[in-house]
């Protein structure tokens, strides 16, 4: 079936490509938005369907520039860019997975007046190092009001190294009405993400000097190389249901032409907001080695013959909010709303049932921990939201949070932005201000987490962020401007035993990014350059110097756009991230830099109608400039491999 799947779908895209030959009714475009938070607000996204750097997207390392990643499509990784990375979440185990699962952020909603299915299927490598991803998305009108949705995404790759494969798993519905008194938005996620755990490799020589570690031979087959851990597996398992709802109270409007109604319009003038969000995730890591588990971790708390560690938790959060609706008058020209929100975390960890007398082989507790099992955490909180979302001239957004119960008491998230254009003879230019300053608990399990091999309890204080920067773009020559400081009070990380740590000063991050797409007839040259600096590199450690470029040629051959270029991702070496299986952290370390390796694609990307494929040739210079191509200490990126893939748009 695996081998037939890749025929089915191209058969399946040329019929797709030649039903859109059809002659079709002229009907109002298709449109896609994504959610804000909190209140639910719309804001305008693309639907995927464009041709350009289609290939790319299945490589690890298009995710960001600088990715440590333990190299395998679907695995966990960091972005090494301090501006895009994502704050830590109440479950860390899954933080290294976000790219692949679903969230309020990247979740779209699409009204296409007609169905459209998105359908993708794309595949790397052999027999043993496989690579398979099938992704499908739909999304159908009921009526010009209300719409569903649904997603299916699973990933098999089965790793260029020993003991890596993966296989993730996730699938979802939504469906969102827009009436002219009631709305609604809702989503249903679920996610299963499995990971074969290998520890890294044994010895780097294997990768930068194979002759030397193996007796003069020069050629080395990855799947050999000798790996840490063959025994330990990460599940990481969850679901995420939001239901957003708004009742507008307002007044009808009516046109008259004597005594016949012409046009009859409501006019919402307020609305009534309630936000129900549950998510749920379960983290196990499993290994049943006891040589690996005396061999590979420092120390052994539950059980010295195999470890099973398993942590859930589950989130349950309600918000109720009213306000008033920009535009509902030519004075009003600005939305502005209340709200509280009330949310509860319930956590279950590891329970320790072994008889710890007579295992000499078992690390004793540390002194004066003792954490309960299960825990519940409650948090309240009061907000107000400053919004306008209209106008070609000046839109901004305000949002301010404080906690007055529970947990978050004393908590405070500010966070605003302001974007206004100016028009120019020639262009417009586009200018965004923002801001935001935060003052939060840590989460409860980097204060509390009870597993065979890691057990700590902080007395940790509240993590305090200011952040303020600007952007500036300029669509005619491709340019955007974009820089932000941000100062980081008692930052928490994962030191180089992989616990927690505080930092109890300040840490200052200042990051630049210039980005630039050439245009010279059917050649393009796309470049982003990312420079940061830290005050403190053994807190917040981060490449100096990030770059991604693509260079192109664009052009169409009768009916199909052909885009073909090579690419590549750059940043200087500095102290990487090593990569902790049992817990799925990032610890600091200062004894390996990493980085001043350049990986780089060649690849050809199509699009006839409405069926896009791709063929490429990832890591291409693999071995042409060196050989320490490692992202993170004792993982190297994956070696050179021909992939290919194909996406059909299904509009029927």
């Amino acid at each position: 079936m695996k081998k037939l799947l890749p025929a089915i779908i191209l058969l399946a895209g040329l019929a797709g490509a030649a039903h859109a030959q059809k002659k079709q009714p002229v009907l109002a475009p298709s449109y896609a938005w994504k959610i804000v938070e909190p209140l639910g607000l719309r804001e305008e996204a693309t639907i995927d369907t464009l041709p350009d750097n289609y290939g790319q997207r299945t490589v690890p390392s298009f995710i960001s520039p600088a990715y440590a990643t333990t190299g395998n499509y679907g695995a966990e990784g960091l972005d090494m860019i301090w501006s895009s990375r994502p704050m830590r979440s109440d479950f860390f185990f899954r933080d290294g997975l976000l790219h692949w699962i679903p969230t309020e952020s990247t979740m779209r909603f699409y009204n296409t007046r007609t169905p459209m299915t998105l359908l993708s299927y794309t595949t790397a490598g052999g027999r043993d190092n496989a690579q398979e991803h099938l992704g499908v998305k739909f999304s159908g009108n009921i009526n010009s009001k209300a719409q569903v949705g649904a997603l299916l995404d699973y990933i098999y790759s089965k790793g260029c190294y020993a003991n890596q494969a993966d296989k993730d798993l996730i699938w979802g519905f939504s469906g969102s009405y827009m009436g002219d008194r009631y709305e609604m938005q809702a989503y249903y996620n679920n996610y299963n993400l499995l990971n074969k755990e290998n520890g890294g490799i044994d010895d780097p020589l294997y990768i930068t000097d194979p002759a030397l570690i193996q007796g003069g031979v020069t050629k080395v087959d990855p799947k050999t190389i000798p790996t840490r851990l063959a025994n330990a597996h990460t599940r990481v398992r969850g679901q995420q249901l939001y239901v957003n709802n708004r009742y507008k109270i307002g007044y009808w409007h009516e046109e008259k032409d004597g005594d016949s109604i012409v046009n009859r319009e409501y006019i919402p003038v307020t609305s009534v907001i309630y936000t129900l969000k549950y998510t749920s995730g379960r983290h196990s890591f499993l290994d049943s080695s006891p040589v690996e588990t005396s061999e590979f971790f420092t120390n052994t708390y539950l059980n010295p013959d195999f470890t099973a560690d398993r942590t859930s938790y589950w989130n349950l959060e309600n918000t109720v909010g009213i306000s008033m609706l920009e535009g509902f008058h030519k004075y009003a020209k600005f939305g502005l709303a209340a709200f509280l929100t009330y949310e509860i975390n319930r956590f279950t960890q590891t329970v320790d049932t072994i008889d710890r007398v007579g295992h000499e082989l078992l690390t004793p507790f540390p002194e004066g921990i003792t954490i309960d099992p299960k825990a519940t955490e409650h948090k309240a909180r009061v907000g107000a939201q400053l919004t306008k979302q209209r106008g070609s001239i000046l839109r901004y957004a305000a949002t301010a949070q404080f906690g007055v119960a529970g947990a978050a008491a004393g908590d405070i998230i500010l966070d605003g932005n302001v974007d206004t254009r100016i028009p120019l003879p020639i262009d417009t230019i586009g200018i965004r201000a923002f801001a935001s300053f935060t003052n939060e608990a840590t989460p409860y399990l980097m204060r509390n987490y009870l597993s065979n091999h890691f057990i700590w309890q902080n007395d940790f204080g509240k993590e305090r962020r200011v952040k303020f920067g600007g952007n500036l773009s300029v669509p005619r020559t491709g340019t955007a401007v974009t820089v932000q400081v941000e100062n980081v009070q008692n930052h928490v990380y994962f030191g180089p035993d992989f616990l927690p740590a505080q930092h109890g000063g300040s840490v200052q991050v200042f990051s630049a990014n210039l980005s630039e797409n050439l245009r010279v007839g059917p050649f393009n040259w796309d470049t982003s350059v990312t420079y940061q600096t830290t005050s403190d590199a053994t807190v917040i450690p981060l490449p100096a110097l990030a770059i991604y470029t693509n260079m192109y040629f664009k052009f169409r051959i009768a009916t199909l756009k052909v885009q073909l270029g090579v690419d590549c991702d750059y940043y200087t070496r500095y102290y990487a991230p090593k990569y902790q299986p049992a817990t799925a952290s990032f610890a600091n370390q200062t004894d390996i830099k990493l980085g001043n390796y350049p990986f780089m694609n060649v690849y050809a990307n199509f699009k006839l109608s409405k069926t896009r494929f791709f063929v490429m040739m990832s890591h291409v210079n693999q071995g042409w400039f060196s050989r320490d191509y490692f992202s993170m200490p004792d993982y190297p990126l994956n070696p050179r491999r021909f992939q290919i893939g194909l996406s059909v748009d299904f509009a029927n």
